[in-house]
C-alpha cells in the first residue's frame, strides 16, 4: 500500500495522517469605534470642522463625520461652485457657508480642524498652510504628490505640533487590529514575504468619471485648481479624471496600492520606506490619454523581506493582502481575515521513501509512526480561523479616531511620518516604471536613485 502512495496523495491527505482534527472557526469583530461612539460628550467637547474639497471622496468623508456623534460641519471649501449646494446637502445645513478660498476656512477661530479631499497635487500646499493656521488635518491619500513634498508636510506637522491623520483607514479598522494583534502573536513566525494585489474592470473602476454636465471657467477656479501644474485650458476630463495624469495624481499607486501599503505597515509593525522598488506596467487598457499606467506590478524590498504588489484596471481580482511565515499564512480580503497555521514539519513518512528497498521502507516507516503519531485524543487540531468585520477600509472609525485625537491630543497611528513612508512607496513605484528600472531610497538624501 506504501509503496503506491503518491506525492499528490501525500499533499492532499497528510494532515489527517496524523489525526489531526479539520476546523475553520468564525469570529466576528468589531471596532473600538463603533463601541464608543454610542457615548456622546459633553456639547462643549464638541469637534467643530470645515472640508476642503467637496467632491466623491469629500462629499462623501463629510456625510460620514456627521455620522459621529460630537462632530459639527462648520464650513465648506471648494473650487466649483456645484459643490457648494452638494455640501449643504449633504451636511443638511441649507445656510452652511461655502467659498472657493480654502483660506478663509483657515482664518476662522470656530473651526478645529479641516478634512482635506482635493487632487494630489494640492496636498502639500493646503496641508502646509492648514497646521501653520492651528488646524489639525484629516488628509486623504495618498499624503503627497511628490517625494519632497511629503518631507515638508512632515516637518511642517512636526513643528506645529498639530495632529495630521492620513486617510487611509484599513489602520482602523478591526480586520487589520486583529492581523497586527496576530503577528505580533507570533501565529505565522517571522513573516518572509508579502503579496498584494488588487484589479478592477470598469470605466468607472479605471476613472473615466462624468465631468458636472454645467462644469466651466464661470463656476470653477480653473487657474487655482491648476496650481504649481502646467497651464493648460479648461478641460472638463482633467478635473473629473485627474487620477489618470501625473500632473495632478499619482496613479493606481497613489489610489489603491497606499491602501495596501498602509495596511501592511500597519500589521507588520513597519513604519519606513522600502529599500528598493522596482515596477513593471503599462497602459493596456485604457488608451484615453492619460500618461499613468493601467496595469502596475511592482517588487519592493523591505529591510530583506519581498513585497509583491499587483495592480490592474483591466481585469476584476479579488482584493487581497497575504502574510506569509515558517508558521503559517495570514490573508486579508475586503471583509474577512483568515488564519492559516502550518506545522512546517511531515505528517506523513516521507515519499522519498518509496525509493528504499521494502525490508527498509517498512522500518523506516514504523519508526516515524513510533516517534510523531500523536496519542489518541491529543491530536492538533488543524485548519484555518476566519474573523469577520465591517470593512477592511473602514472609513467611519478612521475619521472618529482622528477626532477623538484632536479633542484628547493624543497621537494618531496614521501620522505625518507613517503616511509619508506608505506614500513614499507609490513614488518609488511610479519613479521605477517612468525610468524603466530599479529605483533604491537614499534615506539620508532624502532622494530616489537608479
Amino acid at each position: 500500500m506504501f509503496g503506491k502512495f503518491s506525492r499528490r496523495e501525500f499533499l492532499q491527505t497528510g494532515a489527517m495522517a496524523t489525526g489531526g482534527l479539520l476546523a475553520t472557526r468564525g469570529t466576528p469583530l468589531e471596532t473600538e469605534a463603533f463601541a464608543a461612539m454610542s457615548k456622546r460628550g459633553a456639547p462643549s467637547d464638541s469637534v467643530r470642522f470645515g472640508v476642503i474639497g467637496v467632491g466623491m471622496q469629500g462629499s462623501g468623508l463629510l456625510s460620514d463625520a456627521l455620522r459621529i456623534p460630537g462632530v459639527e460641519c462648520v464650513a465648506a471649501s471648494d473650487l466649483y461652485d456645484g459643490r457648494h449646494t452638494l455640501a449643504r446637502e449633504r451636511a443638511d445645513q441649507p445656510d452652511l457657508p461655502t467659498t472657493r478660498r480654502y483660506q478663509d476656512l483657515l482664518d476662522r477661530s470656530d473651526i478645529d480642524c479641516v478634512i482635506v479631499a482635493v487632487p494630489d497635487h494640492h496636498h502639500r500646499q493646503i496641508v502646509v498652510d492648514a497646521v501653520q493656521a492651528g488646524k489639525d488635518v484629516y488628509c486623504e491619500k495618498p499624503m503627497s504628490h511628490t517625494a519632497s513634498e511629503g518631507f515638508d508636510m512632515v516637518e511642517a506637522a512636526g513643528s506645529s505640533g498639530r495632529i495630521v491623520q492620513v486617510g487611509s483607514q484599513r489602520t482602523s479598522s478591526a480586520l487589520c487590529a486583529k492581523a497586527r494583534d496576530l503577528y505580533q502573536n507570533g501565529v505565522i513566525g517571522e513573516v518572509s514575504m508579502v503579496e498584494l494585489s488588487l484589479g478592477r474592470n470598469s470605466p468607472t473602476g479605471a476613472w473615466q468619471y462624468p465631468p458636472p454636465p454645467d462644469l466651466s471657467p464661470s463656476n470653477l477656479d480653473w487657474q487655482a485648481w491648476l496650481g504649481n501644474a502646467p497651464q493648460i485650458p479648461f478641460n472638463a476630463e482633467r478635473f473629473a479624471r485627474w487620477r489618470c495624469w501625473k500632473e495632478y495624481g499619482t496613479g493606481v499607486a497613489g489610489d489603491l496600492m497606499v491602501h495596501l501599503i498602509s495596511g501592511m505597515m500597519y500589521t507588520l509593525g513597519w513604519d519606513e520606506p522600502p529599500r528598493t522598488a522596482q515596477s513593471l506596467g503599462g497602459i493596456y487598457r485604457w488608451k484615453d490619454g492619460r500618461n499613468m499606467p493601467d496595469l502596475h506590478s511592482v517588487l519592493f524590498d523591505y529591510g530583506g523581506v519581498p513585497v509583491y504588489v499587483r495592480l490592474g484596471l483591466g481585469t476584476a481580482t479579488p482584493e487581497l493582502a497575504r502574510f506569509m511565515g515558517p508558521k503559517g499564512i495570514l490573508e486579508a480580503t475586503g471583509e474577512t481575515l483568515t488564519h492559516s497555521p502550518q506545522a512546517g514539519r511531515d505528517t506523513y513518512p516521507s515519499y522519498y521513501s518509496q525509493g528504499f528497498p521494502r525490508a527498509m521502507r517498512e522500518e523506516y516507516r514504523a519508526g516515524w509512526h513510533a516517534e510523531n503519531d500523536p496519542t489518541p485524543g491529543s491530536e492538533p487540531v488543524v485548519g484555518s480561523t476566519l474573523y469577520t468585520g465591517h470593512d477592511w477600509d473602514d472609513v467611519v472609525p478612521h475619521l472618529w479616531n482622528f477626532f477623538e485625537a484632536v479633542r484628547s491630543r493624543e497621537p494618531v497611528v496614521q501620522d505625518a511620518v507613517f503616511g509619508n513612508h506608505a506614500a513614499l512607496a507609490c513614488h518609488m513605484a511610479n519613479e521605477s516604471f517612468f525610468r524603466e528600472s530599479p529605483v533604491r531610497w537614499d534615506d539620508q538624501a532624502r532622494t530616489m536613485r537608479s
